[in-house]
């Protein structure tokens, strides 16, 4: 047996060290007594769910108050990092990309527009659409951070639990953010996508954040 989800499910593990655990269920109060029997905890009681069960009133799935899915995880991180921590990552990939477009001999056409060869061209855009989604993907889904995360002390989180992302929501959020990047707008996408998160409220997200629904947050 394993503790890994079953294949194609999307679910993070369940050893994940960051995901969020539940909170313990509270005992049912007794049937019978006054409530006045019951010692007093400090704790204000939950709000009536008026049988429609658990947080049927805006209260969280233990009968608490409305929850934050943010409760249990640290702190956002800075727009500004992220910003630098995507331009190492931009960096790192580019060195690749240019490397395999030499080897492929793509790297070069004229600039004569009748002679321009669209293949080489196309060529070029499809290897940096490859490159920079397989590396996003691979290393959000495995570690939760590219390198250039690692390096600025943040990582992608899952919105609603904190775990680290499975690998269909990075591949997700990777496309959105890559594809328009290679093949049309390249860093004014980037741009838009990743400077959403400077004036986004209240999870501080990029446009690739609010598709694979996933927050950037801080490490230790």
């Amino acid at each position: 047996m394993t503790s890994e989800p079953p294949s194609g499910s999307g679910g993070p593990p369940e050893d994940d060290p960051f995901r969020k655990q539940p909170r313990p269920q509270q005992p049912p109060p007794s049937q019978g007594g006054s409530p006045y029997d019951r010692p007093y905890d400090g704790e204000p009681p939950p709000p009536y769910s008026g049988g429609g069960g658990p947080g049927a009133y805006g209260g969280d799935p233990y009968g608490g108050y409305p929850s934050d899915p943010l409760a249990g995880m640290p702190p956002l991180a800075d727009s500004g990092k992220r910003t630098l921590a995507r331009i190492v990552d931009m960096i790192l990939v580019y060195i690749v990309v240019a490397l395999l477009a030499w080897a492929f001999r793509v790297d070069q056409y004229t600039v004569d527009a009748d002679e321009l060869e669209f293949g080489k061209t196309f060529g070029r855009e499809l290897i940096t659409a490859i490159l920079y989604v397989a590396y996003d993907t691979i290393l959000t889904a495995r570690h939760g951070q590219t390198l250039g995360k690692k390096w600025f002390g943040m990582r992608v989180a899952n919105l609603d639990n904190g775990s680290t992302p499975s690998v269909q929501t990075s591949l997700i959020r990777a496309l959105v953010l890559w594809v328009p990047f290679a093949f049309c707008c390249a860093c004014v996408w980037t741009a838009i996508a990743g400077g959403w998160s400077f004036f986004d409220k209240p999870y501080k997200q990029g446009l690739h954040d609010k598709a694979a629904k996933t927050v950037v947050v801080g490490v230790g």
